[in-house]
C-alpha cells in the first residue's frame, strides 16, 4: 500500500466519525491477518492496511462497522439498525469480509 492509501483511510475515518457522531481516541493502520478492522475498548480504531486495496463500499463498510463499536460495543439489535441505516446493504458486504 502506499502512503495514499492510508490517507484516504485517515479521510475516510474523519467523514464518518462525523456522520456516526463518534470521536475515536486513535486511529492506528497497520498489518493484520485475520481481521480488517478492530476497535479496542479504550476508543482505539485499528484498521488493515491492505484495506485501502479493497473497494470503496467495503471500506465503508468496515469503518462504519468498526466506528459503531464506540457507541454500541457488541452486535445487537441496535447496532443492526444502525448499520443498516447508514450501510443498508452491510449484510452482504460482511460475507466478504
Amino acid at each position: 500500500m502506499q502512503e495514499g492509501g492510508a490517507t484516504d483511510l485517515r479521510m475516510r475515518v474523519i467523514k464518518w466519525s462525523v456522520k456516526l457522531k463518534v470521536n475515536p481516541r486513535a486511529v492506528r493502520i497497520c498489518q493484520m491477518r485475520r481481521k480488517w478492522g478492530s476497535c479496542s475498548t479504550k476508543g482505539i480504531i485499528t484498521l488493515a492496511v491492505d484495506l485501502s486495496d479493497r473497494e470503496p463500499q467495503f471500506r465503508d463498510f468496515v469503518i462504519a462497522h468498526e466506528l459503531l463499536h464506540l457507541r454500541y460495543p457488541h452486535h445487537g439489535r441496535l447496532f443492526k439498525a444502525v448499520m443498516a441505516a447508514h450501510i443498508p446493504n452491510w449484510r452482504e458486504l460482511e460475507i466478504l469480509r
